[in-house]
Order: structure tokens, then C-alpha cells, then sequence
């Protein structure tokens, strides 16, 4: 699988793990069991680029690897062109009942594939430049005719945004005054309303003023500003959407009717999609099965445990891959093994010396290596993971690499410090300071 990938990919992904952190790009190279939902993800995806929608839900424990799966998601989404924006629910952050603020972090969290959160203006100017080049495509308007062109191209914005128009007007007001500030060279108050078609709070008053808007963005504006979006995301060659909610269990932790008024959100989101108001858009949120299942989560609403309804009764070998939620199993043993040789073999084309990795770095290390390690982590292969694989290449691989006589039997003893330790992975390791994990 990994013959074809290039050296600096590879680099890339390995520079990551060596660091702890999860790589921006290459998550295909790592995924482990995540093949079956390949079609059915890719459907969706053609489905969402041809102007339809489309929704999961995708439900784990922790360590199951859902944000993984979103950011799988997203790399694939990316490769046909669609933005993507990943939001992390949180009950002062990103409270899920105010759409205003879920809608201000999707746009700081935008990015295509050429273009790193924020994306909101990058997207925009491109916007504006299709427009002008279906204008003079025409060839009724001379490109030197500045004041034409520009006419003109406000007549195609308001064709283009019709439908946003009609409920949310602000929107298009915003982008006529973005374009004229900027071909006035006022700087500053383009700037100020791209903040405020992002969703931002405490633009300047004169900002506005010049735009003819007013006030900030509401609970009720946000979803007449996120069909604008997409409406300028397809028309700049970027067929749509695909919107991470994460880890929205956190609802659960809230103020009863905080909780009732974000499951309302969500409902509501659901309709309006379902109604076909955002074609382009593929929502996907994450939670656990007790934020699913639970009374103080998603059947505290029953018209939203309708709507999320899936059976999970039968073996899990026999979930679909098309179905409202997706249950991840998360990781054993035996998964994280796989990872690990997935790793290696990415390894083995960057290293200076990849016969001799292959051969002290085998298969049988591998799963003793990940046998200790969960062992210390009271069991929980879920948690393991990411400190697996930066011991795995910071502190194997490199030394198999770099050194002859390294044998990582006889010359490594694998040491937890607390202070490379994530909070959730040191309150599974059982002692306070360095922990020795003598491999068989």
C-alpha cells in the first residue's frame, strides 16, 4: 500500500508521530479497519458534490478513534475538492444552542486543500474572481471598463445568492461592500466585514455603516449565513461542505435546559437539511453511546432519537456503512499491531538503513511493544495509540536506524514520564513517577 507514497509524505507523517501529534495529512496511511466504510463514505461524497446532503453519526468510546474518522473523512472530502471545517463542542467555547457561535468557528476552522483555517477570505476573493471571469466571458463588457464590470458582477451576485437573499439579505449586503471597499483600497473595512461574514463580534460600527448591515450575526441568522457559504464555496469550485461536530457529548455535562435548547439546535439542523436548504453540506458528528443512548443525552429529545434511530442489536460485523449513526469498535491488540506495522513500512522508506529496521523492528517487537505498553495503561488500548507510536519512532526506529548494534530487546527499557503523558493517559497508569515496562 505504501510503495507509491512519496518520500516527503512519508516525512511528513513520521515528523508527527515522532512529536505525539497527529499528522495535517496522510491519516489514509494510518487508518486501520476503517476500509469498510470506504463506499459508503465515497457515495456520500459524490452524493454531496452533485448538490445533494448528507448526515452520520458516528458513536464510540473513547479511543475508538471517532475524531480520526473525521479527519480521515476529511482528507477524502478534500481530494474532490470540498471545504471542511471540524468544531469542537464545548459548553463555553462552542455551546452547541448558540448556532451563531457554531457558525463563527466554522468559518475560523475552514480550509480546503490549498488553504489552511482561516480559508473564509482566500474563498471569498476567489468567489468574486469566478464572477468577474464569467462577466467578461460574455464579451459585453470590456475588463478595463472597471465600472461595468463591476455593475455587472453585482448583477451574477445577486442572481447567485437569490435564495440566501430572501431570508438572510445581510449576507449578500456584506459581500457588495467587501468588493467595493476593496476596490476602493479600503483595507480596513474589508477586513472588518469579512470578520463579520465570518460571524465575528465587535466589528467597527463604520464598517457596517459602508456595508448597510446591521448588529451581529443571531441564533437564526447563522443558518441563512451557512446556505450563503455554500452557495459561494460551489460557485468558487468547492462543491461543498463537510462540517465536523465533535465531540458533542459534552451536552450531557451542561445545564438541563442548556442541554434541551442544543439538542433543539441539532434537531433543527437536521430538518433544514433534510428540507434541502443546504445542498453541498455533509454533517457529521461524533458522540459517545451514552450521549446516544442515555437519558441525559440525545433520547432527552425524542424527535431527535427518531431521526438518529439505528439497531445495534445484531453482531457488529453486520453494521452498515450507509446507516444514520456508525458504530466504531475501537482499537484492540491486534489493531494497534497493524498500525505499527503500517508505521514501520512508512518508516522503511525515509530510513538511511530501512533492511536493518525491517529486521530488528519485526513483527513479534511489535506486538510485545503494544502488549507493555497497554498493560501500563490499565488495559486501555484506546488510549494507546498516540504514545505507542512516538516511543515507537523516537525512540525504536530512529536508534534501529542510526545504530548498528542497537537491539531493542537488550537496549531499550520503555519509560513513562508524566510529562509526555496526555492527562487522560496518566490517569491510567497506575504510580506517580517513571515507569519501567520490562518487554518479555
Amino acid at each position: 500500500m505504501t510503495a507509491a507514497v512519496s518520500e516527503a509524505r512519508r516525512r511528513e507523517v513520521i515528523d508527527a508521530l515522532r512529536r505525539g501529534t497527529v499528522p495535517q495529512s496522510g491519516l489514509d496511511l494510518l487508518a486501520v479497519g476503517l476500509d469498510r466504510f470506504d463506499t459508503a463514505m465515497d457515495e456520500d461524497l459524490t452524493t454531496v458534490a452533485r448538490g445533494g446532503a448528507a448526515f452520520h453519526a458516528i458513536r464510540g468510546e473513547y479511543g475508538s478513534g471517532k475524531t480520526f474518522f473525521a479527519r480521515w473523512l476529511a482528507e477524502r472530502a478534500k481530494r474532490r475538492g470540498l471545504a471542511t471545517s471540524e468544531i469542537q463542542i464545548s459548553e463555553t467555547e462552542t455551546p452547541l444552542h448558540r448556532l451563531e457561535t457554531v457558525y463563527r468557528r466554522l468559518t475560523e476552522r475552514l480550509s480546503t486543500a490549498t488553504h489552511q483555517p482561516s480559508a473564509l477570505r482566500a474563498v471569498v476573493d476567489s468567489w468574486f474572481y469566478t464572477l468577474e471571469e464569467q462577466v467578461l466571458e460574455t464579451g459585453e463588457v470590456d475588463e478595463d471598463d472597471e465600472d461595468t464590470l463591476a455593475v455587472e458582477v453585482d448583477k451574477v451576485l445577486e442572481h447567485r445568492l437569490a435564495d440566501v437573499a430572501r431570508t438572510t439579505p445581510a449576507f449578500a449586503a456584506a459581500l457588495r461592500g467587501y468588493r467595493q471597499a476593496r476596490a476602493e483600497g479600503d483595507n480596513a473595512t474589508a477586513e472588518a466585514l469579512i470578520a463579520w461574514l465570518g460571524g465575528q463580534k465587535s466589528v467597527a460600527a463604520s464598517a457596517r455603516r459602508f456595508a448597510g448591515v446591521r448588529g451581529e450575526l443571531d441564533h437564526f441568522g447563522a443558518l441563512g449565513f451557512l446556505q450563503g457559504l455554500l452557495t459561494v464555496l460551489r460557485d468558487c469550485g468547492h462543491p461543498g461542505l463537510l462540517l465536523v461536530l465533535d465531540e458533542t457529548e459534552t451536552l450531557q455535562r451542561v445545564r438541563g435546559d442548556v442541554r434541551e435548547k442544543g439538542l433543539n439546535a441539532l434537531r433543527q439542523l437536521l430538518d433544514e437539511i433534510d428540507a434541502g436548504r443546504f445542498p453541498g453540506l455533509f454533517l457529521l458528528m461524533t458522540g459517545t453511546p451514552a450521549f446516544f443512548d442515555g437519558r441525559q443525552g440525545v433520547q432527552r429529545l425524542p424527535p431527535l432519537a427518531q431521526r438518529l434511530a439505528t439497531d445495534f442489536t445484531t453482531d457488529a460485523r453486520f453494521d452498515s456503512p450507509r446507516a444514520v449513526q456508525l458504530r466504531l469498535p475501537g482499537f484492540d491488540l491486534e489493531r494497534l499491531g497493524e498500525l505499527g506495522r503500517k508505521v514501520c513500512d512508512l518508516y522503511q522508506g525515509v530510513a538511511h538503513h530501512p533492511e536493518r529496521v525491517a529486521t530488528v523492528v519485526d513483527d513479534t517487537y511489535l506486538a510485545e511493544l503494544a502488549s507493555a505498553l497497554t498493560g501500563q495503561l490499565g488495559g486501555q488500548v484506546g488510549i494507546a495509540p498516540r504514545i505507542f507510536l512516538r516511543k515507537l519512532v523516537a525512540d525504536v526506529l530512529d536508534r534501529a536506524d542510526e545504530f548498528p548494534d542497537f537491539d531493542p530487546r537488550q537496549h531499550y527499557a520503555l519509560t513513562l514520564k508524566p510529562t509526555e503523558l496526555t492527562e487522560i493517559e496518566r490517569n491510567a497508569v497506575t504510580g506517580a513517577g517513571d515507569i519501567d515496562l520490562d518487554l518479555p
